[in-house]
């Protein structure tokens, strides 16, 4: 009798780390996206490397974020000029 192998397990580190991505993705749109931003990208990485499927996203999100609130911060900027 043969059995299928199960699947790559994540580990709940891995699942945290990858909803502190998602977070810290989110939260770089609207405050400090050049500390928030790479918060993100970084907790995505490490997630991403436990086995976390969703991290990729995370890490898109991340990156999404992070330039979304650096160009709304200079949109901001430049309309007060």
């Amino acid at each position: 009798m043969t059995y299928a192998q199960p699947a790559a397990r994540t580990t709940n580190s891995g699942r945290v780390l990858t909803v502190l991505g998602f977070v810290f993705g989110a939260i770089a749109v609207l405050f400090l996206p050049i500390v928030f931003g790479p918060a993100g990208i970084i907790c995505s990485g490490i997630a991403m490397s436990k086995g976390d499927r969703l991290a990729r996203w995370a890490l898109v999100v991340s990156i999404v974020g992070m330039i979304a609130g650096c160009a709304l911060s200079a949109a901001v900027l430049c309309a007060n000029c």
